[in-house]
Order: C-alpha cells, then sequence, then structure tokens
C-alpha cells in the first residue's frame, strides 16, 4: 500500500486538533467531493480514541500499536501500513520511542 504524502487540491483548517495535552496534533483538509482527512502526529504514549463515522488510519512515519474496542490484544502497525476502526466504536493506540505520523481518513 502507498499512501500519498502530498494532497491537491484541498482546504486546510489552519487551526490544529490538539489531544492529550498536545500529545496527538492532527490538521483538517478538506477535499472538493466533500471527502475530508486528517494529518497529524502523535508523540510517545497511549491515547484512548472514540469514533462517530468509520475510519481508515495510515501511518505515514514510525510505529504504533493499536487495540480496537472488544478486541484482546494490539497489533502493530508501521509506516506504509493501516488499520481500519467502524464508526461508533473506540481504539486505543500506543506509541514508543519515536513519534508516529498519520493520515486518517472518514469512510
Amino acid at each position: 500500500m502507498s499512501t500519498p504524502l502530498e494532497f491537491s487540491p484541498v482546504t486546510v483548517r489552519a487551526l490544529a486538533n490538539v489531544y492529550f495535552d498536545g500529545k496527538v496534533v492532527s490538521h483538517a483538509i478538506s477535499f472538493a467531493d466533500g471527502s475530508r482527512k486528517t494529518l497529524g502526529i502523535i508523540f510517545p504514549g497511549t491515547y484512548r480514541f472514540e469514533t462517530s463515522v468509520a475510519e481508515r488510519m495510515e501511518i505515514t512515519a514510525g510505529t504504533c500499536a493499536v487495540r480496537l474496542a472488544d478486541q484482546g490484544e494490539a497489533v502493530a502497525y508501521a509506516a506504509g501500513s493501516h488499520f481500519d476502526v467502524p464508526a461508533n466504536s473506540a481504539f486505543e493506540i500506543t506509541v514508543e520511542g519515536d513519534l508516529a505520523q498519520y493520515v486518517c481518513s472518514y469512510l
């Protein structure tokens, strides 16, 4: 899988989404067709997110471990891989060492 590292043409929201005291930061982008994504970084730590719509998280740099709601074991993901999260669900993401970067698509 090859996640694009550039997107055009888009509208970028200049104000960042900041979570967990600045340990997770993202910027929203919107496309002409109405689709949207967020581009972000995750500093080392463990964080829990809830979803209202289905999401695809594509890891573009670094590594992380993810435990989806109702699953016992965390699964490791590295740059170039992705995981999907259903709508109205949750996931826990852990980053150790260097930060992880991602592109989140709302499905």
